[in-house]
């Protein structure tokens, strides 16, 4: 029986459907980032499964040159050198089927939140404050709602705007990106011109850091409402907070942030955070937009699937060798 070792919490499920396919798992959550070289050289390690506690390098992998792949648990990749894991010769496995119908699910919420200013309504009511005028929404019916980035969390959310009502667009950088009838793909200028709302779903890169800057938002025809539930990265978040003062941005969602970790923000991160927090058309959350009970579970499911498919596409390609 093969052995990967876990370095991040995961949910219960997981020994057993690894079991299932012949993997033991070496489960070992309290691993900081630093033990985790040593453990990898300590024994053979078929496979690594990781969350967002560890950035796979090629420093790291020459720890284990047993390594046949690395299985993140979730959706992004952005703690991974993808062409340190291509020189390697190992495999990347992750799992945005997993957690997409969560995050199609949040972004609903989001937009509603946003549209129809409940987080700052239930706020003041809290405080005392009975403000019907001040907090009358806009609705969601007859909006052009623009997806940039159409992978499973745009597809999941565009499958929910269905019985809005309203006119969903996708802009999507790769060209073997497909329309599946729950938006109309379009240029980037076609959906700058269209939005009322852009929602992304671009993962992060260093192609794609601060994708959303100054300039793209100017190219907007109207003012728009901006939400992220994909990564902080992809903003530049001072261009976002500039076109919030200006009204060329009428509102924000964000699920994540360019720096999430609050106790090491740089001067101008803390600028803008401090504007975010205090702004009444802000809705700030912790990053969970994928974060259910559910997710949780099923995201074992689908990269235990793709541990047994990549097992034993390797196991066919050795037979037939």
């Amino acid at each position: 029986m093969n052995t990967c070792l876990v370095v991040d919490e995961m949910h219960p499920s997981l020994p057993h459907l690894l079991e299932s396919i012949g993997v033991q798992m070496d489960y070992q959550p309290n691993l900081t980032a630093a033990e985790v070289p040593a453990a990898l050289a300590a024994q053979p390690y078929e496979g690594l499964v990781v969350r967002s506690k560890l950035r796979v390098t090629a420093e790291l992998l020459a720890h284990g040159p047993q390594l046949r792949y690395v299985a993140r648990a979730g959706a992004g990749t952005d703690n991974i050198d993808e062409a340190a894991m291509a020189a390697a010769g190992v495999m990347l496995l992750n799992a945005p089927e997993g957690n997409r119908d969560a995050v199609g699910e949040f972004a609903v919420g989001l937009l509603l939140g946003l549209l129809r200013n409940i987080a700052r309504a239930d706020h003041e009511v809290r405080e005392g404050q009975w403000r019907r005028e001040a907090n009358r929404g806009t609705e969601v019916g007859g909006k052009t709602i623009g997806l940039l980035g159409y992978g499973h969390m745009g597809r999941a959310f565009a499958r929910r705007l269905g019985t809005f009502g309203c006119t969903v667009l996708a802009h999507d950088s790769d060209p073997a990106a497909t329309s599946d009838g729950h938006a109309t793909l379009v240029s980037l200028a076609e959906l700058q011109a269209r939005a009322d709302v852009l929602s992304l779903h671009i993962p992060y890169s260093a192609a794609n850091h601060h994708f959303v800057d100054e300039a793209l938002l100017a190219g907007f025809a109207k003012p728009i409402w901006v939400m992220n539930t994909a990564r902080g990265e992809v903003v530049d978040q001072a261009a976002l907070v500039q076109a919030l003062r200006a009204g060329t941005v009428r509102g924000a969602a964000l699920d994540v942030l360019d720096n999430e970790k609050f106790n090491s923000l740089s001067p101008a991160q803390q600028a803008t955070f401090d504007f975010l927090k205090t702004a009444p058309n802000v809705v700030l959350t912790p990053h969970v937009g994928g974060w259910t009970f559910e997710s949780y579970a099923r995201i074992n499911e689908v990269l235990v699937e793709k541990i047994r498919a990549y097992r034993a596409a390797a196991l066919g390609a050795l037979a037939g060798s």
